[in-house]
C-alpha cells in the first residue's frame, strides 16, 4: 500500500514510533514500513493529503478512503490499549461491530498525522471474514 504524506519526520514518529513499525528502504521523497508484515510506503506528496466522504456502517461515520489489516483478536485489543495509552485520539472508538452475527468484529480507526484513516479489525471467527448472511 502506498499512501501520501505532508511530512516524513511525522510519518516516521507515527508508524515507527507509535505504531511500532520497522523502517525498510527510504529516500528523500519516501519511506517503507513493516506494517505487521505488509509493505506500507509512505511518499511525500502534501497536495494529496486530504479528508475524503463518509459511509454508514453500523452506525459509524466510516472514512471512505481508509486502509488497514485484520489482526489476531487479542493483538488488536493489546494495539487498541496501547495507542489509547499513548495518548492516540481514535476517529472511532474500538468496539465490536455485528455483535452475536455474521462476521462479528472488533475495529477501531485512527487518523495519521497527514489525515490518512488507518483502520484495525480482528475477527472473533476469522473464518468468517468474508461470510454474508
Amino acid at each position: 500500500m502506498a499512501f501520501p504524506v505532508h511530512d516524513l519526520v511525522e510519518a516516521r514518529r507515527f508508524y515507527g514510533g507509535v505504531l511500532g513499525c520497522d523502517e525498510g528502504r527510504s529516500d528523500v521523497d519516501w519511506v517503507d514500513f513493516d506494517f505487521f508484515g505488509h509493505q506500507l510506503v509512505a511518499h511525500l506528496a502534501p497536495a494529496e493529503t486530504s479528508a475524503a466522504g463518509h459511509s454508514q456502517v453500523d452506525g459509524d461515520a466510516v472514512p471512505v478512503r481508509h486502509f488497514g489489516l485484520i489482526l489476531a483478536w487479542d493483538e488488536w485489543e493489546r494495539l487498541g490499549a496501547n495507542l489509547r495509552e499513548a495518548g492516540v485520539s481514535f476517529l472511532i472508538e474500538p468496539r465490536v461491530r455485528f455483535q452475536g452475527g455474521v462476521g462479528e468484529q472488533g475495529t477501531f480507526f485512527v487518523r495519521d498525522p497527514s489525515g490518512n484513516a488507518v483502520e484495525f479489525k480482528a475477527f472473533r471467527d476469522p473464518a468468517q471474514l468474508f461470510a454474508s448472511d
